[in-house]
């Protein structure tokens, strides 16, 4: 029976870590080219400078916001482009990258959120090298909008942010999965794959928790999305992330819609929420002088990004 529960432990981390392989045509995909953008492709460092993370860079004449978009787990920022499409076309600058070995660049191990919050941190650095006095916000999906939440809570430029199918917390995902696919109570394997996740990977569940960070993002908003059928983030994370948050705040569940669907649920919809979001708090509201002067500071707690690399 031990043997066993290593066994699924080892197996656990060594599926969420194991470095990706780019498939054939991979990089044959749409780029902003298709759609008419003006976007550079760019690169820029993540936060400790330990390696450089890919991005495409769009900006809009004379605008006065910058829009930071994040794809999830082992996505490129090709999956993201017609909602960077879109906000663009609304006067946004948009930043839009992926996180590093989980897109075109592969070959190496990844975690769920734990080194990336560094990239999340590389690009708010690089939005505000680009564009000095935009107001600055985010959207992020999957593990993308985890991160996002981390990484807004530790950047006090980010002045407002949508996540989209965000986790409370790296191990209700990782639960979530175990239930869905072995039909097992987690609490066998916890132990042993928080140790593995230690051994293998250097962090522990417990360093990856927006449920614990979202609280300090306010007085700036959040929006959280979430599909109440996904099967890969559980729903009802959604309700505790809301709950956890401070004013203003906004919650929108969306019926009948699996894992980041709610764009092609209704794109229209989608893009009305989203797009009067920003308008209201980063167009419309006067800057916070407190929010956009205040130099970045490292957490008392939680997780802290690495200097590292994977």
């Amino acid at each position: 029976m031990l043997a066993v529960i290593l066994g699924v432990g080892i197996y656990i981390v060594e599926t969420l870590t194991r470095p990706k392989r780019l498939a054939t045509f991979a990089l044959y995909t749409f780029s902003p080219f298709e759609l008419g953008m003006p976007a550079e492709d760019v690169t820029f460092p993540s936060l400790h400078d330990d390696h450089k993370v890919n991005g495409w860079y769009v900006p809009y004449p004379d605008a006065t916001t910058t829009i930071i978009v994040s794809p999830g787990y082992r996505g490129s920022r090709s999956d993201v482009l017609g909602l960077c499409a879109l906000l663009w076309k609304a006067g946004h600058n948009v930043l839009v990258f992926e996180y590093y070995g989980h897109g075109t660049v592969v070959g190496m191990p990844v975690t769920l959120g734990y080194r990336e919050i560094n990239d999340f941190l590389g690009a708010v650095a690089y939005a505000r090298e680009r564009a000095p006095h935009a107001r600055l916000g985010a959207v992020g999906y999957s593990m993308g909008a985890a991160v996002s939440i981390m990484g807004t809570a530790r950047s006090p430029e980010i002045e407002a942010l949508v996540a989209d199918s965000a986790f409370a917390t790296h191990r209700r995902v990782v639960e979530f999965a175990v239930r869905r696919t072995l039909h097992l109570p987690f609490i066998i394997f916890d132990w042993v794959t928080d140790l593995m996740l230690w051994l293998r990977a250097g962090y522990h569940f417990n360093q990856v928790e927006p449920l614990r960070d979202i609280g300090r993002i306010a007085p700036r908003p959040v929006m959280i999305i979430h599909g109440m059928k996904d099967s890969v983030v559980d729903p009802h994370d959604a309700p505790l992330l809301y709950q956890a948050a401070n004013e203003p705040k906004e919650l929108w569940l969306v019926q009948d819609v699996e894992h980041c669907g709610a764009y092609f649920a209704d794109r229209a919809e989608y893009m009305r929420r989203v797009t009067e979001f920003f308008d209201l708090y980063l167009k419309q509201q006067p800057v916070r002088e407190e929010i956009v002067s205040e130099p970045a500071t490292e957490p008392t707690n939680g997780p802290h990004p690495l200097s590292e690399a994977s």
